[in-house]
């Protein structure tokens, strides 16, 4: 798992390392190999483009230059413009320049017209001007060439690629505040882990992809006693696919119950019965109104079906019953996608997850524990609680004591606003905090969903998804996600592990999608369905697997 450090440690590793014999010009050599081969990487025959770099002084314009030696090697015109002056003598500046590159110093551009006609010609953009030792605000001999270079990327019809070494300039690694003459990366190649600010309000609207780039000191990171956070790769996740013997049987993958969908919102019930299967599961069951169970079964022929009794079109009080009744070889439950948020609704989930009366509360001490359930709760199989389910717990008195412990609850952040009483603003800033810190009270799994999605569980441990896609920016798409979770939990994934598992495989799954679709702009959820297969695979095989 890919650490995330704060600016003070990961300036301790490096000393740790450069002490240790892997010197920072080791470093800043692998930095430059990473920011050269993210432009590589996306732009195909690079012979003939056109990159210019905007270099600052410290270790970052170094990186940066690494980079321009490389490309200029690879056959691209270089042009480095020198945002903040660098030594005559400076070798790294000595051997770009031997490759032909133009220099510019920004001081003798008083006007940036030099800089304007450079990044209008550009193919590729490389912002290393300042790196994570930054604190705001902006002093003008920087912020100045940045607004610059930002009204000229702004005269563009196409904007050229964007890349930011470490952090985007401008950017506090820490608190993720950001100058407002800040460029927005297309991607940002941050070095040896990532840094917190990147993934906070407003910082991360700037950072576009996040690459972590490993620049030689991994012996160190593994020694690192730090807390349990981290970026997730499909190596991190590959363990926990749940095994496929060839003498299985659709019993050996579980029985998932999915209580979806009302009259206003039919297709979530399919949608994350389709997530569910294609992860693997065993059987689908789909637990939805009447009203509406003949219109989906030809959607999906594969599952089974629980007729719940409904009022106008949604989940009526007595579907409490019912489903209590079919409880008997459920392995996991889904309750939330589609089901509307009417009265008659509201009193189904609160006579299926039962009543506090009789129950005791704990004694009040100094150390907070996790409420423990009540009664009822225990009869329950693993939950997922999404969409609309979540807005109807907050109707309900102490909600959290009334489902399962460790149950997955996948807030989006408008939900999890509802769910916690604070604003939607406020959980963004921190999202990372957020989820830790309502995951330990609640005593449940949050999936607090968005880009770079953050899992996190009671007892602390936490992972960022490393996915920021639009392909996942359409209607339905958070309902596949539950039932690909719900899938995952109903085969004996544990639910740490299936919720990031789950919120992994569907990441990938979008880009799939949107590889397949030639863009974002039209994939739906059920692209995003049909894409969970080819991401196991590729997890599994550890490697590409054709479209």
């Amino acid at each position: 798992m890919i650490r995330i450090l704060s600016v003070e440690e990961m300036k301790a590793l490096e000393t740790a390392a450069h002490a240790g014999g892997w010197t920072y010009a080791d470093m800043m050599a692998k930095a430059g190999e990473a920011v050269a081969q993210a432009v590589l990487d996306r732009l195909p025959s690079p012979g003939g483009r056109r990159v210019v770099i905007l270099t600052g002084s410290g270790n970052n314009g170094g990186d940066g230059l690494v980079a321009g030696r490389i490309l200029a090697e690879s056959g691209m015109q270089v042009g480095v413009y020198l945002v903040r002056d660098r030594p005559a003598d400076d070798p790294l500046m000595l051997a770009v320049r031997e490759r032909g590159a133009l220099v510019v110093r920004g001081e003798d551009d008083r006007r940036f017209r030099v800089l304007a006609d450079l990044i209008g010609a550009c193919d590729a953009l490389i912002d290393a001007v300042l790196g994570t030792g930054f604190r705001l605000p902006l002093k003008p001999e920087v912020a100045e060439p940045l607004a610059a270079a930002g009204a000229a990327l702004d005269e563009r019809p196409k904007r050229p690629l964007l890349v930011a070494v470490d952090c985007p300039s401008g950017v506090d690694c820490d608190t993720g505040e950001a100058a407002p003459e800040t460029l927005p990366a297309d991607v940002t190649v941050t070095l040896g882990a990532l840094k917190p600010g990147l993934l906070r309000l407003p910082a991360a609207r700037w950072t576009g992809q996040l690459v972590v780039a490993d620049i030689g000191i991994g012996a160190y990171l593994k020694e690192w006693t730090g807390g349990d956070v981290g970026f997730v790769s499909a190596e991190d996740v590959r363990g926990w696919l749940p095994e496929r013997r060839r003498d299985a049987h659709k019993g050996s993958f579980g029985t998932a119950l999915l209580v979806a969908g009302s009259v206003n919102f039919p297709g979530s019930a399919l949608l994350a019965g389709r997530g569910a299967y294609r992860v693997g599961t065993g059987l689908v069951t789909l637990a939805v109104p009447g009203a509406i169970q003949s219109a989906l079964v030809a959607g999906l022929p594969e599952a089974t079906w629980i007729v719940l009794p409904e009022e106008v079109g949604v989940i009526a009080k007595g579907g409490a019953d019912v489903l209590r009744a079919e409880m008997g070889r459920v392995t996991a439950m889904l309750i939330g996608p589609g089901l509307g948020r009417q009265a008659a609704t509201s009193e189904f989930l609160e006579r299926f997850l039962g009543n506090l009366e009789g129950t005791s509360r704990p004694a009040l001490g100094f150390v907070h524990e996790p409420e423990s359930p009540i009664a009822g709760a225990h009869h329950l199989p693993p939950m997922v609680v999404d969409a609309d389910g979540l807005r109807l717990l907050t109707g309900l008195s102490d909600w959290s004591r009334r489902l399962p412990p460790n149950s997955i609850l996948t807030p989006h952040p408008g939900e999890m606003a509802a769910l916690t009483k604070e604003t939607t603003e406020a959980i963004q800033v921190d999202r990372l905090a957020a989820a830790r810190a309502w995951a330990a009270q609640w005593g449940h799994v949050v999936v607090l969903k968005g880009a770079h999605t953050v899992v996190s569980a009671p007892d602390g441990r936490t992972a960022v998804l490393p996915f920021a896609t639009a392909a996942l920016a359409h209607a339905g798409t958070g309902d596949v996600l539950a039932g690909a979770i719900v899938g995952l939990r109903a085969q004996g994934v544990e639910p740490y592990e299936a919720a990031v598992l789950g919120a992994y495989l569907h990441g990938r799954a979008g880009e799939i999608a949107a590889e397949r679709r030639g863009g974002t702009d039209g994939v739906l959820a059920g692209d995003v369905a049909d894409g969970l297969p080819a991401a196991i695979a590729e997890i599994r095989s550890g490697g590409n697997v054709p479209a």
